[in-house]
């Protein structure tokens, strides 16, 4: 079994933590961008199948208030939102993407039609390929974004996902730094 890979913070104050301008309960407080930046930013670095665990360094004083106040619980919970945050963009991505995939279907099978359809009717048969062609691309370019949200844009959102959770459900430690 690997080795579980600390994931240290040191703070002079629990607040340096959390973000100063949510007036949420603690228990439901978003973290400081820097301090999550931190956190998933270590988290990323490590391989996916690695254990982690959060170490919170606080003066002795400040170790006590972290404790009562359920720190680990507030970060489990603000990860574990932030998964779910995640998992409603992508149920977002995909919703756009199955628009983009019906508008750009539409356009293909016009485009193919308008195509076969046109060609004849020009006098010059390099011009008449020139457009059937150029109607074939347009029609595949229309499908570009459609292509592109489900063979590609989702995978680091449920990459994002995983990590996410992999930070919630981390144990977390206090320790007193002297």
């Amino acid at each position: 079994m690997p080795e579980t890979t600390a994931i240290a913070i040191h703070l002079r104050t629990l607040s340096q933590l959390f973000n100063s301008f949510d007036p949420s309960p603690f228990h439901e407080k978003d973290l400081d961008d820097a301090a999550e930046e931190h956190i998933v930013g270590w988290a990323r670095e490590l391989p996916k199948d690695a254990p982690l665990r959060i170490v919170v360094h606080l003066p002795p004083e400040e170790e006590k208030r972290a404790e009562a106040a359920g720190l680990a619980s507030a970060l489990s919970h603000y990860f574990e939102y932030r998964a779910q945050q995640l998992e409603r963009e992508q149920r977002e991505l995909f919703r756009i993407g199955r628009r983009a995939l019906a508008i750009g279907i539409s356009v293909l099978v016009v485009c193919l039609t308008a195509s076969q359809i046109v060609a004849p009717f020009l006098p010059n048969p390099t011009l008449a390929r020139i457009v059937e062609e150029s109607l074939i691309i347009v029609g595949w370019v229309a499908n570009w974004r459609p292509i592109e949200i489900y063979l590609y844009d989702w995978w680091p959102i449920r990459r994002n996902i995983h990590l996410h959770r992999r930070i919630a459900a981390a144990p977390v430690t206090i320790i007193a730094q002297t």
